[in-house]
């Protein structure tokens, strides 16, 4: 799979407004709950990784914010 945009949201809503406001572009979009254990299957133009960041402890945040990055 070969992305062209890879998006990290604070929250499950901000990740799914991002989500729609592409489809509405014309992408093909992912999105996902959390941090995906293993690549997707599906030939996809955006992922949207939507996190709860907002409302953990900042190490916790970063620490998954930065595992969504290496993920994407």
């Amino acid at each position: 799979m070969k992305i062209k945009l890879g998006c990290i949201a604070d929250d499950f809503t901000g990740a799914t407004d991002l989500a729609n406001n592409l489809v509405r572009s014309g992408m093909r979009v992912v999105q996902t709950i959390g941090v995906p254990a293993s690549p997707l299957a599906a030939d996809v133009d955006a992922v949207v990784v939507a996190l709860k960041s907002r409302t953990i402890p900042a190490a916790e945040a970063i620490a998954q914010s930065l595992d969504a990055l290496k993920w994407l």
